[in-house]
């Protein structure tokens, strides 16, 4: 185990990503996350410690910071650019991804459908009660949307399986991030997690899956996200209208 004195005399810090909520910074070839909900913690390193599929080593955790060892390789991608990655890296996560998904469920639940729902009442309410988004869009997604609204089989899921999680080296998964949101959920949605913005790659990772995926379902998710998102990403200082994110997602869906 690094105790949290190996890093002292370190002396650049990159920030990673930083809102009132946590912050990621990396010191050297240890990420540092301080999260203001200790809980968060606690589920990451439970999801790490169970999941089949690579993830980073755990150095030290004392509340609020979480040590992380650095990946090998790079993400995936990032939402609004295009991703240098090659299919066969694509479907390597998909093949990740089913390998989760197969393994048996996490202790703790995940959010109900109810929940999700409630969820979509309200973001899409306050988007055109605050005028964010035009009510035709709005209502054209949540159309969309409610194709997920349905009973699915619990697996064990990431949860925010964002394309910058994973990394990946040639067509190798090298690790997987950011376990905070992990528990039982839908399959799909991690699905469409990871492909959001990246709808070329989404044939990529269903090979790498290997079984029948409902498309209408995923991309429904699509929509749901995005929508869900938004109010959330504007009061943490992030932009979901940047060319290539969650607006431009919702449109794609007109």
């Amino acid at each position: 185990m690094v105790e949290p004195a190996t890093i002292a005399g370190v002396q650049e810090i990159e920030v990673v990503v930083a809102h009132q909520e946590r912050a990621t910074v990396r010191v050297g070839d240890v990420f540092l996350k301080i999260d203001t909900d200790p809980d968060h913690a606690d589920v990451e390193v439970a999801a790490m410690a169970m999941a089949p599929v690579p993830t980073p080593e755990v150095l030290w955790h004392n509340p609020p910071v979480l040590a992380l060892a650095a990946l090998r390789g790079r993400a995936l991608g990032r939402l609004g650019e295009p991703s240098t990655a090659p299919s066969t890296a694509w479907a390597a996560a998909g093949a990740a991804v089913r390998t989760l998904h197969d393994a048996p469920l996490p202790p703790w639940p995940g959010r109900s459908l109810d929940e999700v729902a409630t969820q979509l009442d309200d973001e899409c309410g306050w988007l055109v009660t605050n005028g964010v988004l035009p009510a035709d869009l709005v209502t054209r997604n949540r159309h969309v949307a409610e194709a997920a609204l349905r009973q699915w089989t619990p697996v064990f899921t990431h949860g925010d399986l964002q394309v910058a999680h994973v990394f990946v080296d040639g067509d190798e998964v090298t690790g997987v991030l950011d376990w905070s949101e992990a528990g039982r959920g839908d399959a799909l949605f991690d699905l469409a997690t990871l492909t959001l913005g990246h709808e070329e790659h989404l044939v990529d990772v269903v090979a790498g899956y290997g079984t029948d995926v409902d498309l209408d379902v995923v991309r429904a998710w699509w929509s749901w996200r995005s929508l869900v998102v938004i109010r959330w990403l504007a009061e943490h200082g992030f932009d979901p209208s940047a060319p290539g994110c969650e607006v431009d997602m919702l449109r794609a869906r007109m």
